[in-house]
This record gives C-alpha cells, sequence and structure tokens, in this order.
C-alpha cells in the first residue's frame, strides 16, 4: 500500500522528479518545431530531413510506448524511469553534437526509445508511490506543471534558438537529467504490479513500429514499394496481435464500437495538430518574418487556452455528454487552421496569427479533456489503462503520419522552405486538408459517439497541455496493459 504523503519531503521529490522527467519529453515533442529552419540552415538539411528530425522521434516513441509502460509494471517503474530519463539524455546530447542531418536524426530515434521508457513511467509512479488520500492532489500539481511546461516549450525553444544556438534545445536536457535520476533513485520508491507474467510481445512491437517506420518512409521519400511493405507489415501486425495469447494490442477491446469510433476522431484531430503545429513555426519564420523566438511566442495562446480552461471543458461534457464537444470542437480548429490562411508576409499579429489561434485554442480546449474521458468510460475500468496507452499511441502515429504526408499532398518540394512564396503557396493548401480531416473527425463523432460517460474527474485528463498526444491513465496495474506484454 503507498503511504507517501504529499506534504512530507519524500513527496516533494517524488514530484519534481516525475515532472522533470515527462517535462523532458514533452517539451521535446514541441520545441524543436520552432528551431527546424536554423537546424536546416546549418546542416544544409532538405525538407525531407527536417520531417525526418521529427518523425524519427516520434516513430520511435508512438511504435514502443506501450512497451515501455509494460516494462516498469514488470521489472520496476523507477528503474525503467531511471533508465528512460539516462537515455534520453544521452540521445539529447548525440543530438546537441550533431555534425550533419543523418546523425541527428538517428539520434532523434534515440531519444524517442528514451521517451518511450520514462513517458508513462511518471505518471505510474505517483499512482503507485502516495498515500491514496493525495493521489489526486499528487496527479493534478504533476499534470498542472507539465501542462505549464507545454504551454512554454516555443516560447523557450524559439528563446534558445535566437540566443545560445539551436543545439541548446537538445543540449538542455543534460543538467536536467543530471537532476532527476539521483533524485528518483535516492527518493522514490520502487514499485510494480507483483504479478506473474507471461512474455513480452516483442514481436508485436516490432512490427507495429516498423509499420510506422515504413509508410513514413514511403511518404516522405516517394516510394510506393516500400509503402506496399508498410501496409503488408501491418497487416502481419493485426495478424500476430490477433493469434497471440497475450497480445500487446488486444483486438478485442475494439469490439466497443465507442472507443473504436473515439479512436477514429483522435486520429483525425492529431493528424491535423501535428501538420499544423510542423507547418506553423515554419511559416512564421519562412514567410512571414519572425524570428524563431517570435514564432515560438506567436503559437503560445493554443497551450495556454488548454492549461487554463480544459478543467471547465471537461466539467461541461459530464453534463451535456462528449457528442456536442466532440463534433464543435474539431470544427472550432478546422476554422482556426482555415484563418491561417491569412498569415503571410509581414502578417500582423493581432490582426491576422492571434484570432486564428485563439479560435484553434478554443477548438482544443473543447475536444481534448471530453476525448480523453470518452476513451476511459468506453471500456471496462479494468482495461482503462490499456485503452489510454492505445488513444495515445494513436494520436502520436497520426501526428507522425501528418508529417509525412501533408508536405506531399500540398505539393512542396525538397527546398520548399528556403523559397518563401513556394511555401507559402504550399502551406494553404496544406491548411486546407487539415480543415477537412477535423471535418471528417467531428463528422465521425457526431454521428458514432451516444454514450454518456460516468463523470470523469481524473486530474490528468482535465489538467491538460500537451498538443501531441492525450495524457496516459496511469492506473494499468489491473489492464492487459500490464499483463500481457
Amino acid at each position: 500500500m503507498p503511504d507517501v504523503r504529499l506534504a512530507s519531503p519524500q513527496g516533494k521529490w517524488i514530484l519534481l522528479t516525475t515532472v522533470l522527467g515527462s517535462s523532458m519529453a514533452m517539451l521535446d515533442s514541441t520545441v524543436v518545431n520552432v528551431a527546424l529552419p536554423r537546424i536546416g540552415e546549418d546542416l544544409d538539411a532538405d525538407l525531407a530531413a527536417l520531417q525526418w528530425t521529427i518523425n524519427a522521434y516520434m516513430l520511435t516513441l508512438a511504435g514502443l510506448i506501450l512497451l515501455g509502460g509494460s516494462l516498469g509494471d514488470r521489472y520496476g517503474r523507477r528503474k525503467v524511469f531511471v533508465v528512460g530519463v539516462v537515455w534520453f539524455a544521452a540521445a539529447s546530447l548525440l543530438c546537441g553534437l550533431a555534425p550533419n542531418a543523418g546523425v541527428l536524426i538517428g539520434a532523434r530515434a534515440l531519444q524517442g526509445v528514451g521517451g518511450a521508457l520514462l513517458t508513462p513511467g511518471s505518471l505510474a509512479l505517483i499512482q503507485a508511490s502516495f498515500h491514496p488520500d493525495d493521489r489526486g492532489r499528487a496527479v493534478g500539481l504533476w499534470s498542472g506543471f507539465g501542462g505549464i511546461g507545454a504551454a512554454v516549450g516555443p516560447f523557450l525553444g524559439g528563446w534558445l534558438v535566437d540566443g545560445p544556438g539551436w543545439r541548446w534545445v537538445f543540449l538542455l536536457n543534460v543538467p536536467v537529467a543530471l537532476l532527476c535520476a539521483p533524485i528518483a533513485v535516492r527518493h522514490v520508491p520502487e514499485s510494480g504490479d507483483g504479478r506473474k507474467h507471461a512474455g513480452f510481445d516483442v514481436l508485436g512491437a516490432l512490427l507495429g513500429a516498423l509499420a510506422l517506420a515504413l509508410v513514413t518512409y514511403a511518404l516522405i521519400e516517394e516510394d510506393w514499394i516500400t509503402a506496399v511493405l508498410g501496409v503488408l507489415t501491418g497487416v502481419a501486425f493485426v495478424y500476430v496481435e490477433k493469434r497471440r495469447p497475450d497480445p500487446m494490442m488486444p483486438l478485442g477491446i475494439f469490439a466497443s464500437r465507442q472507443f473504436t469510433a473515439v479512436n477514429l476522431v483522435t486520429l483525425c484531430v492529431y493528424a491535423a495538430f501535428g501538420g499544423f503545429f510542423f507547418l506553423a513555426a515554419l511559416q512564421l519564420q519562412v514567410v512571414a518574418g519572425y524570428s524563431a523566438l517570435g514564432a515560438g511566442t506567436a503559437l503560445l495562446p493554443t497551450t495556454a487556452m488548454m492549461l487554463l480552461f480544459s478543467a471547465r471543458s471537461g466539467e461541461l461534457a459530464d453534463r451535456i455528454g462528449p457528442r456536442i464537444p466532440l463534433t464543435v470542437g474539431p470544427l472550432l480548429c478546422a476554422l482556426g487552421m482555415l484563418l491561417m490562411l491569412r498569415v503571410g508576409p509581414d502578417a500582423n499579429y493581432f490582426a491576422d496569427v492571434l484570432p486564428a489561434l485563439l479560435v484553434l485554442g478554443l477548438g482544443m480546449v473543447t475536444l481534448v479533456a471530453p476525448l480523453t474521458a470518452t476513451v476511459l468510460a468506453s471500456v471496462d475500468v479494468a482495461r482503462a489503462g490499456l485503452a489510454s496507452g492505445i488513444n495515445n499511441a494513436a494520436a502520436r502515429a497520426a501526428g507522425l503520419i501528418a508529417v509525412a504526408a501533408l508536405p506531399l499532398i500540398a505539393g512542396m518540394g525538397e527546398e520548399a522552405y528556403r523559397t518563401p512564396a513556394a511555401f507559402d503557396d504550399a502551406f494553404g493548401r496544406a491548411m486546407v486538408v487539415c480543415a477537412g480531416v477535423l471535418v471528417v473527425g467531428a463528422a465521425v463523432a457526431f454521428t458514432t459517439v451516444r454514450a454518456l460517460p460516468p463523470d470523469c474527474r481524473r486530474p490528468e485528463c482535465i489538467t491538460h497541455g500537451s498538443i501531441t498526444a492525450p495524457p496516459l491513465e496511469g492506473e494499468r496495474s489491473k489492464g492487459r496493459l500490464g499483463e500481457g506484454l
């Protein structure tokens, strides 16, 4: 029985180290976007290399995050968390020292592995360590501080790029890890789920990651033979998961019509978000002439609004049900992205940029908390952890595919980001595509989401500032995510 009290010195140390660890991974999912133009200039990288700089990280993170959670349950959450922090820091150091784009992309892939180890563990450590009377407040503080980190991430990234240089976007993780890991070893109690396990579904994890990698490569490099191989690998993944007695992703969970529908909405929403934040940071710098700091600061309103108002959105969804928020939210986001068509050369921030971001932020506030609540409510309580893990991985995979596909769909050439006029035209086409995907998500929600979720006031659901994926549910101890891998 966990018995650490939040007010105790040990409780404060546990909260600090989990916030530091999760913030590293969360920040690297957002701040790198702002640094992309400078990275491309310094390393003489084309647009495909910039896409891989984002997607190499997202690929390993999305492909291995379910496995990372299970490793913590089996071998010890503190141990796996610390390994993830150290791994992430070492990969970050390699990113910061990268002499060329190829090394940077490889190091980013290694960063994603570290992120997959530490991201599930941070919340699980809080759930496993604190006394039940303090657990809710501890999770709320963890989520709130993480939301603040997400909100200031683009600003911090812009300041680093314009100041000491883009390499410090990565190097800053090293001192954070040097502080985080020793605190975890000294003050965080070890925990696991205490059950016997079958075997790890390593084959399933590898097939899932390989399918994502092949499809991503095919879209970025326009290699259709690889695309076919990616689809076939995805089919093999489904076949393996269907036949294994203890799969990484039990397909039976999709028997819930609501769960399947909400994950389709998740794919649409987070594909649009991933594509938008990848291209918007470039648009503001390449076309509108903003500095990296200016672009990072310009994007603050979206995450700030999520941090400030998600709780009220969650309360509203409790009263009226998820169907309306999950329909209206994507439509508002679509409108915000269409308003970004006004952002061109010498765009005025208050007249052109801010209105679009405020509408987009309002849409994100409207849908993110109800989306998470509905995912958790659509399955049995014992499978809440598994449902959350699948939903989180789906969101990250959607962003990954969007970053790979949007430049191809919008007709961006390899040197487009070096030509403002060409990039501006392609950005406009990309925003129309993103808006269309969001409309599809709204239509899916309107036609399929029906059941009212039970009251979901989990602090990690409603105090949420991430733009890359929904929050993970910490209680995995009764779900297949902890049993079958």
